[in-house]
């Protein structure tokens, strides 16, 4: 669920300098995601030394597409 909400976010955000901000979010996230897991393990702390980021993002499918794109102006054809 919270994939369909982070993928609709960044992509109406993505257009401009949002860089900064989707590294905020993408840190927030995944801290939420490791405390949340922590907690149900009935441990303390985020899990850092327990799951390496690539493991977070490839195992448990967490959105990561945070790219900004540059769209260029379409030229218009040549009349014939």
């Amino acid at each position: 669920m919270i994939n369909l909400i982070l993928r609709g976010w960044v992509n109406y955000f993505r257009i401009g300098h949002s860089s900064r901000c989707f590294r905020y979010v993408k840190d927030w996230i995944e801290s939420k995601m490791r405390r949340h897991m922590m907690r149900a393990r009935k441990r303390k702390g985020f899990g850092w030394n327990r799951w390496s980021r690539s493991w977070v993002y490839q195992t448990l499918g967490l959105f990561s597409d945070y790219g900004i794109r540059y769209f260029r102006e379409a030229k218009a054809l040549p009349a014939r």
